[in-house]
C-alpha cells in the first residue's frame, strides 16, 4: 500500500529511524576508508552528526514541518563532524528550506527538497569531488526528479530512488581512482543510502523502535569495570592513558588467545576488561602506551571505536575544580560577601583558536600565541558546536582558526559563517606542522587580508609526513601494505611501508628532503619514548647534515612521529 504524502509526525519517525540506522553501521562505514589508518571515522562523524539532530527531533511532541526542520537544520549543523557530516549537515539544510513552510510533503515537495539539499551541499564544498556522497546525492536527487513527474506514490518513487543511489554508489570506484585501488565505495556515499534506507524503514512501518540510543560506550552487560571519579582522585596514576577499542575478528579468538592477550596486556597496564564473542571482542585498559595494545591487538583483526583518554590531565582538571569548590565553602562558610566576578579578558584585535591532540603540541600552540585549543585531530573530529564554543571564548574581533586537519576545516568554516559579531577567518592548515608555521608567521602590524596571504603561502611550502600503522592488507600509490605494517603518509599520498617505526620514518624523511630543505622539525608521540627519539634524530642529522634538525615532544596519540620539512 502506498502513501501519497507525509506529514510532520512520519517524517519525524523517519528521520529517527534513519538516525538509529546510521548509528548502527557506523563502524561498517568506517572500514571502508580508503587509506589503512586507525583513524577511519567517516561513519563515526555522519553518526555523530545525524544524532545531534536526532536528540532535538525526537524532543519535539506533536511537530508541525516548520518546527521539525528547524530541529533537523540546526541540530545536524551545530554538531556536523568531519567532512562527511558537515556535507550531510548541508544536505539536511537545503533539504529543510524546501519543506519547512508545507504542511505535508509529496513526491514534487520530496524531489524538490532533495534537489536544494544537494545544491546546498555542492555550495558549501570549495572544490567538490565525483565519486563521493555529492555524487550519490546528486543521483538520488536526478531519479527524484525523474521520477516525481511520474508518480504520487512516495514508496514507489523513495524505493527506485534507493535503488538508483545503490547504482551510483557502485560507480564510485570508477570516478575515483583511489576507491577503485582499495576495492571499496565510497564511505561518506554509503553512510547517506543508510541514511535514506533507514527513513524508508521508518515510513514503511519495517521499523517500530524510534528511541535515540545513549552515547556511552557499553564494554559488556556483566563484566563491565567503572572506576569511581573519587578513587581516580585518590589514586596514584600509574598507566596514564584510558584506551578501549574494538577488534573485528578475522582469525580464531579461542580461550588460549583471549588469556594470552590479557595476559600481554596486563604486562603493560591494569584496569583491564576484555568480553569476547564470536565477531569481535571490545578492550578497556588503562595503560601508558597505547600503541602496543593497539599493535597486539591487530594480530586478530582490523580495530574500531579507537578511544584514548588523558587520565593525567583529568584528574588534574578535577583537583583544580575541588580546590574551587572548596574556597567557595570556605568563603560561606566564613560568612564572607560574594567573590566578585573575575575580569573579563581584555578585548584584542586578533584572537587564534588551534585543534590539537597531544600535551606537547599544545604546549607549543600556547608558546605561540593561541588562545584556546580544542582536543582533538584525526581520531576525534571537534564538530561545528566545538567550534562556536571556542568562538566565544576568545575576546577578539578578528579570530583567526586553524583546524590542522584536513577533515576539520569544513567544521570551522560551517561556523565561522554562524557568527556574526565576530570575523573568523578559517586558515586552511591540513596538518598540526602546518598549523604551527601559519601561526609562527602572523604579523600583528598587517591586515587580515595580508595575514591571510602570508599564513597561507607560509604554511604551503610545509611538507609532513606522519607515521603510523595499517590496520588492513592492502595497496595504495603502488605500495603493498601488510596489516600491521608501519606507514608515512605524505601531504599528498604515501611516501614509505616498512616494519620498524624507525625505518619508515627515516624512508619518509629521504623521500620529502631536497636541496631546497633548510629545517626539519620531528614531533614524537605518547608512544615513543624520549631515549627512542634521539637516537631517531640523531640518525637524521647524520644522514641529511645540511638541514637542522630539531626535536619536540607532541605526545599526540597514534602517530609515533609527525615530521615537517621546510
Amino acid at each position: 500500500m502506498g502513501i501519497n504524502c507525509i506529514d510532520a509526525a512520519s517524517l519525524q519517525r523517519a528521520f529517527l529511524a534513519a538516525a538509529r540506522e546510521l548509528e548502527a553501521r557506523k563502524e561498517w562505514i568506517n572500514e571502508l576508508n580508503v587509506f589503512p589508518v586507525p583513524d577511519g571515522d567517516t561513519g563515526t562523524n555522519m553518526s555523530l552528526t545525524i544524532m545531534a539532530a536526532a536528540k532535538e527531533v525526537a524532543a519535539l511532541e506533536n511537530p508541525n514541518m516548520k518546527d521539525l526542520a528547524r530541529a533537523i537544520s540546526s541540530g545536524s549543523l551545530r554538531g556536523a563532524r568531519g567532512n562527511s557530516g558537515v556535507i550531510l549537515s548541508q544536505l539536511f539544510r537545503g533539504f529543510t528550506k524546501e519543506i519547512k513552510n508545507v504542511d505535508a510533503i509529496d513526491t514534487t515537495t520530496l524531489a524538490n527538497a532533495m534537489v536544494r539539499g544537494t545544491e546546498t551541499a555542492y555550495k558549501a564544498v570549495m572544490k567538490p569531488k565525483e565519486g563521493t556522497i555529492l555524487t550519490v546525492a546528486k543521483g538520488m536527487a536526478d531519479k527524484a526528479m525523474e521520477l516525481a513527474a511520474q508518480t504520487d506514490d512516495i514508496l514507489e518513487m523513495v524505493e527506485e530512488v534507493i535503488r538508483h543511489g545503490d547504482y551510483v554508489l557502485s560507480q564510485t570506484p570508477e570516478m575515483l581512482p583511489v576507491l577503485k585501488q582499495a576495492g571499496v565505495v565510497d564511505s561518506g556515499g554509503q553512510g547517506l543510502m543508510q541514511v535514506v534506507k533507514g527513513g524508508f524503514d521508518g515510513l514503511t512501518g519495517k521499523v517500530s523502535d524510534f528511541k535515540i540510543p545513549g552515547e556511552t560506550v557499553d564494554l559488556g552487560p556483566s563484566r563491565t569495570e567503572t572506576v569511581k571519579r573519587s578513587e581516580i582522585d585518590t589514586a596514584d596514576i600509574r598507566f596514564g592513558y584510558c584506551t578501549e577499542f574494538i577488534i573485528n575478528l578475522e582469525k580464531e579468538f579461542g580461550e588460549g588467545d583471549e588469556q594470552a592477550f590479557k595476559s600481554y596486556l596486563e604486562s603493560i597496564g591494569d584496569s583491564l576488561v576484555v568480553v569476547s564473542d564470536d565477531e569481535i571482542v571490545k578492550v578497556h585498559v588503562h595503560t601508558n602506551h597505547p600503541g602496543l595494545a593497539f599493535e597486539k591487538a591487530l594480530t586478530f583483526g582490523s580495530l574500531s571505536r579507537m578511544k584514548v583518554d588523558n587520565m593525567r590531565e583529568e584528574h588534574e582538571e578535577r583537583l583544580i575544580k575541588d580546590a574551587e569548590k572548596l574556597a567557595r565553602e570556605q568563603k560561606a562558610q566564613a560568612k564572607e560577601k560574594a567573590a566578585e566576578p573575575e575580569p573579563a579578558a581584555e578585548h584584542k584585535k586578533y584572537g587564534f583558536i588551534a585543534v590539537s591532540c597531544g600535551e606537547g603540541l599544545s604546549e607549543i600552540f600556547k608558546g605561540i600565541g593561541a588562545d584556546y585549543l580544542i582536543e582533538g585531530g584525526q581520531t576525534m573530529n571537534p564538530s561545528t558546536e566545538d567550534m562556536l564554543n571556542a568562538i566565544d571564548k576568545v575576546s577578539a574581533d578578528n579570530i583567526f582558526i586553524l583546524p590542522n586537519n584536513k577533515n576539520i576545516i569544513l567544521a570551522a568554516q560551517q561556523a565561522s559563517s554562524l557568527v556574526e559579531d565576530k570575523n573568523i577567518i578559517v586558515i586552511p592548515s591540513k596538518t598540526v606542522p602546518q598549523g604551527i608555521t601559519a601561526l609562527v608567521n602572523f604579523m600583528p602590524d598587517l591586515s587580515v587580508a595580508e595575514n591571510v596571504a602570508n599564513m597561507e603561502r607560509e604554511m604551503g611550502s610545509v611538507k609532513t609526513a606522519q607515521i603510523t600503522y595499517a590496520v588492513r592488507t592492502t595497496n595504495i600509490d603502488g605500495m603493498d601494505i601488510e596489516q600491521g605494517d608501519i606507514m608515512g603518509l605524505g601531504d599528498h599520498g604515501m611516501l614509505a611501508v616498512g616494519k620498524s617505526v624507525e625505518g619508515t620514518a627515516m624512508a619518509a624523511l629521504k623521500a620529502m628532503i631536497d636541496e631546497n630543505s633548510e629545517l626539519v622539525t620531528i614531533y614524537y608521540g605518547s608512544d615513543i619514548g624520549e631515549e627512542d627519539a634521539e637516537r631517531m634524530a640523531d640518525q637524521a642529522r647524520a644522514q641529511f647534515p645540511e638541514a637542522e634538525i630539531e626535536l619536540q615532544s607532541g605526545g599526540q596519540p597514534i602517530y609515533y612521529y609527525l615530521i615537517s620539512v621546510e
